[in-house]
């Protein structure tokens, strides 16, 4: 299975694993699984990190390194995923979230996410407790 993992569960992946969800573990663990990240999480690792963010102090280099090293696959944003913006519900504001749920739409992508409002789009999404 393909599973796009949201940018809190990158970060945790990456730096802080024991605050990963006992829930998917399995799925991170399971070898036949292809575990991918967006461009857009990076994108909002840069942002957040500028403006002093201090849950996204991450050297984003470092990240997106560590994650190719780790079999993870990165995603681009293309002209499709954001053509799906058009029409997605507002549930949630946050222009970096949504577009991981078009994303995950347009590729037949499942989304992983501990964010209990993002789960509410329709589409490929599992939420998992934290």
């Amino acid at each position: 299975m393909r599973w796009l993992l949201d940018t809190q569960l990158l970060l945790w992946t990456a730096g802080v694993p024991e605050r990963l969800p006992v829930s998917i573990r399995p799925i991170l663990e399971d070898r036949a699984n292809i575990l991918m990240f967006s461009a857009a999480s990076l994108w909002e690792v840069v942002i957040k990190r500028s403006l002093g963010r201090r849950d996204f102090q991450v050297d984003p280099h470092v990240l997106r390194r560590g994650l190719l090293d780790n079999g993870y696959q990165e995603l681009d944003i293309l002209g499709p995923h954001i053509l799906r913006l058009d029409g997605l519900p507002m549930i949630h504001k946050d222009p970096f979230d949504r577009i991981l749920v078009a994303q995950a739409i347009v590729e037949g992508l499942t989304l992983v996410t501990t964010d209990t409002t993002l789960s509410q789009y329709p589409g490929p999404i599992l939420h998992v407790s934290s």
